[in-house]
């Protein structure tokens, strides 16, 4: 754990207490309030205990175990996604490259090899993964194969491995920025809290959304696709969640309140639109969700639309700014 700031460990120790807290408050409210919904709720709490217990663990190992946990997920959601996906029969040779693209984009995010990791999937696949299927043979359906195969590893692989990328950043020394007044650890090795600090605030930008829609919502976004989302949550989320990244963000992160205000407003806004595109995918296919990997919240690719669109956008938004 030497790898670790303080604040860090402190967050993590904050997570699990909050947690713990939610199970104290279920358990009261099933004891004297019983509702339909409790069942629901504590799965979904049982299963954020799992996550967070293997997440954590995984960090605390070393930031390479981050890397594997999330290459895991990205395997998880691309099974879902194709496994929910129409594709051509002739095309299963094809899906093993998909497959073998997990490792491959994973190790060059492990590794920092910051040209192979931009142009692995969106160059490199893009060109070989039709040509593997035009040589196959199968004309017909060929459009729509390359259009799912492709859409699929941009989102589940490619869009999920910035978090791991994350983990190894490297930030410049010379930092105008409140990372200066942290410990060294966190100034050396700030890939941690700024993966924190994403999965936070997406996370936490969802609960906003849902109050704040609950509460205030009445004009629908998007009624034909998620009829429960509003313009009340989403603008009431994104104000939400910028206060709670100009609080956590100078804390975990090399951000001063400025630039943690920024990338929360991007976080907000980016995982919102990632939700609905999931959404819009599930009405589709017509299905409710793409798997039952996780109880209370359906399949690994359900839970992970908050990070399609944002953590891209919050990794290069780290690494204009300070890299």
């Amino acid at each position: 754990m030497n790898h670790l700031a303080l604040e860090i460990r402190l967050t993590l120790a904050s997570l699990f207490a909050t947690l713990a807290i939610l199970n104290l408050v279920l358990f009261i409210k099933i004891r004297y309030y019983a509702g339909p919904d409790d069942i629901l709720v504590r799965h979904r709490i049982r299963t954020w205990w799992t996550l967070a217990g293997i997440f954590s663990l995984a960090l605390c190992i070393s930031p390479h175990g981050g890397v594997i946990f999330f290459g895991f997920i990205s395997f998880l959601a691309l099974k879902e996604f194709l496994s929910m996906a129409p594709t051509r029969r002739a095309d299963r040779r094809v899906l093993f490259y998909a497959y073998l693209s997990v490792v491959a984009q994973y190790y060059f995010a492990g590794a920092a090899h910051y040209q192979m990791f931009l142009v692995f999937i969106p160059v490199i696949m893009f060109a070989w993964l039709p040509t593997r299927m035009w040589m196959i043979g199968e004309g017909g359906g060929f459009v729509k194969a390359v259009g799912t195969l492709l859409w699929a590893l941009m989102i589940t692989v490619y869009s999920l491995s910035h978090t791991a990328y994350l983990l190894v950043i490297p930030i410049d020394d010379n930092l105008p920025t409140a990372a200066l007044n942290t410990t060294v650890i966190a100034t050396h090795h700030p890939g941690p809290g700024l993966l924190i600090f994403l999965i936070l605030l997406a996370e936490a930008n969802d609960i906003f959304q849902y109050a704040w829609g609950k509460n205030f919502g009445k004009t629908k976004v998007s009624p034909n696709i998620a009829p429960g989302k509003t313009y009340a949550g989403l603008f009431g989320g994104v104000l939400s969640t910028a206060c709670l990244a100009a609080v956590i963000g100078p804390l975990i992160t090399p951000m001063d309140i400025t630039h943690s205000v920024i990338a929360g407003v991007i976080i907000a806004f980016s995982g919102f639109a990632g939700e609905l595109c999931i959404w819009a995918m599930k009405c589709d296919l017509k299905i409710k969700d793409f798997g039952a990997t996780l109880p209370g919240h359906g399949g690994v690719l359900d839970r992970v639309g908050n990070l399609i669109f944002s953590a891209p956008l919050f990794f290069h938004f780290i690494h204009y700014c300070y890299s």
